[in-house]
């Protein structure tokens, strides 16, 4: 069974820091999970975040998504589908399944 990194982004910080890790957990073999809340949803817009798609399983919480005025701009989060705009049963899935568990 594939080890598995959970990443909660709560806050509009430190993208750098979560691409660098979900691409060393990646290129390690690491199954890796992303979920993006509160400001964090805001990081969906920025470009480095499109280097995240293929190296983790991305999630956005839809009620902070449209809370920080993104509503209508679905389209424009790459690696993101209709269906990973999600609630937060989605986190906590992501927390009971995953070995290591991280928060920014």
């Amino acid at each position: 069974m594939t080890e598995s990194l959970g990443i909660l982004v709560s806050t509009d910080k430190h993208l750098d820091h979560v691409v660098n890790l979900a691409r060393a957990a990646h290129e390690k073999g690491k199954s890796v999970d992303v979920f993006f809340t509160g400001s964090g949803v805001r990081l969906t817009m920025q470009p480095q975040f499109k280097e995240l798609v293929g190296k983790a399983k991305l999630s956005v919480c839809d009620v902070s998504f449209r809370a920080n005025g993104l509503h209508g701009r679905e389209d424009e989060v790459p690696g993101v589908g209709f269906k990973d705009f999600a609630t937060q049963a989605k986190n906590a899935e992501m927390l009971a399944r995953s070995d290591r568990y991280l928060v920014f």
